[in-house]
């Protein structure tokens, strides 16, 4: 309690309260924004607005309510924090799960601020601290990937790391073995709450060795406070609650062991490097910080048994490579700058200042690995640039206060700081009043799968592309071949059931995909399928009604979503393709559009395409096509759809569909017409022997498997 009374701890809580007001009532723009929208709630409640977000939303439910245990990809309790920390408050608050994953986000990311000013009150600058966390509690990355209703382990992404700063910049400022201590307990809860980021907390562990090593080598608590460090690197087995405990206790007993008794310098010296070298080895460092740097580089095909299968890295748009520096900004196009700290200037600001920083206070070579990983989203994707921001956002600032020293005017000091932190977070409140991002899922659309939760079972698949996975388990309890985390060469399996031109080949590829998935144990698919086989081969053959499938154990459905529409061609790249050889099998044309101009019987669509309706002719640029039909769909109230058909030139092989009800235009190639998605979702045409229509909507249309 002593600590309370002390003038200056007062303060420094204020700040941290004041910052943390600040961080979390920025997130409540968004629910500001929304909350007279009804189709983006359920339950009374706003929904997320991220995908995963609906992965550790299903491991909570599986916690609190039994669900989903026919689903070997729903985790649970132990494995991530997330689910742990949201089942823990889902039991100890009145609050539901709807509520606690929405604002789960902004209460813990906001959290950041606290690191922030503590590690500038090392420096005797809490000011310093204050105006940062500001800035980096809601700087453009940051808070895209914590915002309300962002439920995702990104919460911790920056979070986390930051409290593992501040313990360890403290350790080299106090000597105090007990802040290595704190350190190292940090660094082995981190895997729990964001293992994601594990390679970011080896990097700052080796270069917190070669640091010590460097400026204080003739220091024993240097080898005392690296022997704790390096013993929490190492990683102990798979996340359970014996290993974190195990590890927990081992850092404590060391910790105490070195507290106790004296060691000679050298016995610390041999001891800590010992540790050194079986966390490298068991950690299999620079093999993880390699692959986090190829997963998120790669492009093209990728071999797997002698066959090519579609990369999926470069259709994800968090591995899009960005710039540094953009005349333009905004949007997702933003540059490196943009997503930093808001700006270009407030990117050259932070560059600079965390030069002064480190040539002032060496020990914020530390921070190194955070914000070279910013550095590197230039290659890697945008979505590295959210752990540098707390440290750009210092760094920032820090230049700007190392300016202002030279002010000798108090007022005019703190005048000249606090407009400059106004000019820095400007651009990022411009920024997350324009981000309106929407749920995931509307209301109409959840319907859509409760209905299907209502005539399925746990043991159930729902066959459609990953994007809509999770959101499938959490709302409709049933099962998938893949999802947001499992996509891999089995993307060829959806693919390949969504753009056929066969229903047959759908079907049975449908139902041999799932049953060989459950009794492999839940291997890759494809893998499995075409081992030893030549895979055009195989599928000719599995396109026929005499072929041999495995008895149906559990009831299949294929989701067709309207949402598909406009990611229909990202999703056909991945069956589109010769797995002997990796090349493409066709040129395909899939163009959905909307009228910009209208004038008399011509169309400006807004992909700058051209149609006349009168002579059937599409004009792409200088090179005009004419087309086949002009097909016209209409949503009658029994969801049932009305088709018009106008013939042009029977030589031709493309179609218009105009999609009446959406207002909607689709120009497409006539393979592609005839494609599983096209027909069943759009037209609503399907094989009656093979398929049962089970739910049908504006939204999306389900379809049971018969066979």
């Amino acid at each position: 309690m002593n600590w309370f009374k002390d003038k200056e701890n007062k303060q420094i809580v204020l700040m941290m309260l004041i910052a943390y007001a600040f961080s979390f009532l920025v997130r409540m723009i968004w629910v500001w924004q929304f909350k007279d929208t009804p189709e983006f709630f359920w339950n009374n409640q706003l929904m997320i607005n991220t995908n995963d977000g609906y992965f550790f939303a299903s491991g909570v439910q599986k916690e609190l309510f039994g669900m989903h245990m026919h689903n070997p990809r729903v985790f649970g309790i132990w494995d991530y924090g997330v689910i742990f920390l949201t089942t823990l408050f889902a039991k100890i608050t009145p609050f539901s799960l709807e509520t606690i994953i929405l604002y789960m986000p902004s209460v813990i990311s906001s959290l950041v601020v606290i690191p922030i000013i503590l590690i500038a009150k090392l420096f005797n600058k809490p000011v310093w601290g204050f105006f940062s966390a500001l800035i980096g509690s809601i700087a453009w990355s940051y808070y895209n990937r914590t915002m309300t209703g962002y439920y995702d382990t990104d919460m911790f992404s920056a979070m986390a790391p930051m409290f593992i700063l501040y313990f360890l910049i403290k350790s080299t400022h106090d000597f105090n073995l007990r802040s290595a201590l704190y350190a190292s307990i940090a660094i082995v809860v981190y895997p729990f709450l964001y293992d994601q980021g594990l390679a970011i907390v080896y990097a700052m562990g080796i270069i917190y060795g070669a640091y010590m090593i460097w400026y204080h080598r003739d220091s024993k608590v240097t080898y005392e406070s690296l022997l704790l460090v390096f013993l929490s690197l190492i990683p102990l087995g798979l996340p359970s609650p014996a290993s974190y405990i195990i590890h927990l206790v081992l850092v404590l007993v060391v910790y105490m062991i070195l507290d106790k008794k004296e060691f000679k310098e050298k016995e610390l010296m041999i001891a800590s490097g010992i540790v050194f070298i079986v966390f490298v080895l068991l950690g299999d460092v620079f093999g993880l910080i390699w692959h986090k740097i190829f997963s998120y580089t790669v492009t093209g095909t990728e071999q797997e048994g002698g066959l090519h299968f579609f990369a999926v890295n470069q259709t994800v748009r968090e591995a899009g490579k960005t710039l540094f520096f953009s005349p333009f900004s905004g949007g997702y196009q933003a540059n490196i700058a943009d997503r930093m700290i808001g700006s270009n200037l407030g990117f050259i600001l932070s560059i600079i200042g965390y030069i002064l920083l480190v040539w002032r206070n060496k020990a914020f070579l530390l921070a190194l690995p955070l914000i070279g990983i910013g550095i590197f989203a230039h290659w890697g994707g945008l979505r590295f640039t959210v752990y540098a921001v707390p440290v750009a956002a210092m760094s920032a600032i820090y230049l700007l206060w190392f300016i202002s020293e030279y002010i000798k005017d108090i007022k005019m000091k703190y005048g000249f700081l606090v407009i400059s932190t106004a000019l820095l977070i400007y651009p990022n409140i411009k920024h997350i009043i324009g981000y309106k991002v929407p749920t995931v899922f509307t209301n109409s659309e959840v319907q859509d799968l409760v209905k299907l939760d209502k005539i399925s079972t746990d043991k159930d698949y729902t066959l459609t592309w990953w994007d809509y996975g999770y959101p499938i388990w959490y709302y409709s309890d049933t099962n998938t071949l893949i999802d947001g985390g499992k996509h891999d060469n089995d993307n060829f399996i959806i693919s390949t059931i969504m753009q056929t031109n066969s229903p047959r080949l759908a079907a049975n590829l449908s139902r041999l995909a799932v049953e060989t998935y459950v009794d492999s144990n839940y291997s890759v698919v494809a893998n499995k399928l075409f081992e030893g086989k030549d895979p055009n081969d195989f599928l000719m053959k599995l396109d026929s009604s005499t072929f041999k499938l495995p008895k149906k154990s559990r009831d299949i459905y294929l989701y067709m979503p309207y949402h598909m529409l406009d990611i229909f061609p990202t999703v056909a790249l991945f069956g589109n393709l010769d797995l002997t050889t990796g090349k493409k099998l066709r040129n395909m044309m899939f163009y959905p559009t909307t009228v910009a101009k209208k004038s008399n019987n011509k169309l400006q669509f807004r992909n700058g395409i051209v149609f006349d309706m009168a002579k059937g002719i599409l004009y792409f640029g200088s090179n005009k096509q004419p087309i086949k039909y002009m097909i016209v769909t209409q949503n009658k109230k029994n969801n049932q759809i009305n088709i018009q058909a106008q013939p042009y030139d029977p030589s031709s092989n493309l179609i218009v569909v105009y999609m009446q009800s959406y207002g909607k235009f689709i120009i497409m190639d006539m393979q592609t017409f005839s494609s599983m998605y096209v027909q069943m979702f759009i037209l609503g045409r399907y094989d009656h022997k093979l398929f049962e229509l089970v739910n049908a909507s504006p939204y999306s249309r389900i379809y049971k498997l018969k066979i």
